[in-house]
């Protein structure tokens, strides 16, 4: 009997375009360049900004799209009280548009919903536009009576139950509810928004 060969294949780079991981200390900087990128460098401005401002984000939610050693996407989700029930606040989600087709936004979302359910989140709320995410489940259903801490449009503060029931009787004002970053952290995560980028 003739024993069969095992022929070695290369790994295909196109065949896994990208992997998500948990977020790295080394991911800041990138990250950073990352979101300014997508949203302008006064995205601190903005109204979710204020849920984040000296808060960690929520254990084992914050994530990172890598491919080929370059950071090309990431999400992070919050603790936040919604009008007194205990959700997360999903955001931002940013991807390098040279990897948008690769469907690096999809996978994050995928990967960071069902990880949050896995660690027992009931809810997750988000200000984005409605048509991207309805299709991970996302609506204003039991969002109508919610509010958020500075000018935000309505249509778009979208919320997704991981357990049934979790957003009932949602309402009032969203506010921070996760874990205090310390003083020094946050100065350094300030220092480094202000490094400048090479050109």
């Amino acid at each position: 009997m003739t024993a069969l060969r095992k022929t070695q294949i290369a790994p295909d780079p196109d065949a896994a375009p990208f992997a998500i991981r948990s977020e790295r200390a080394s991911d800041v900087v990138a990250r950073e360049a990352l979101l300014d990128a997508c949203f302008g460098e006064n995205r601190h401005l903005r109204t979710c900004q204020r849920l984040r401002d000296g808060r960690a984000p929520a254990e084992g939610l914050a994530l990172s799209a890598v491919r080929q050693g370059w950071l090309v996407g990431t999400l992070r989700l919050w603790h936040v009280s919604a009008g007194g029930v205990r959700a997360l606040m999903l955001g931002p989600l940013a991807v390098d548009p040279s990897c948008r087709e690769l469907g690096v936004g999809a996978a994050l979302m995928n990967h960071a919903l069902a990880a949050a359910k896995a660690r027992g989140h009931g809810a997750v709320v988000l200000l984005g536009d409605a048509p991207y995410y309805a299709r991970f489940g996302f609506s204003g259903l039991k969002t109508g009576e919610l509010s958020l801490p500075g000018p935000f449009e309505r249509d778009r503060l979208l919320g997704l139950e991981l357990r049934e029931g979790a957003l009932d009787g949602a309402w009032g004002m969203i506010a921070p509810a996760g874990a205090s970053v310390s003083p020094t952290k946050a100065r350094r995560a300030k220092v480094l928004r202000s490094v400048p980028r090479a050109a």
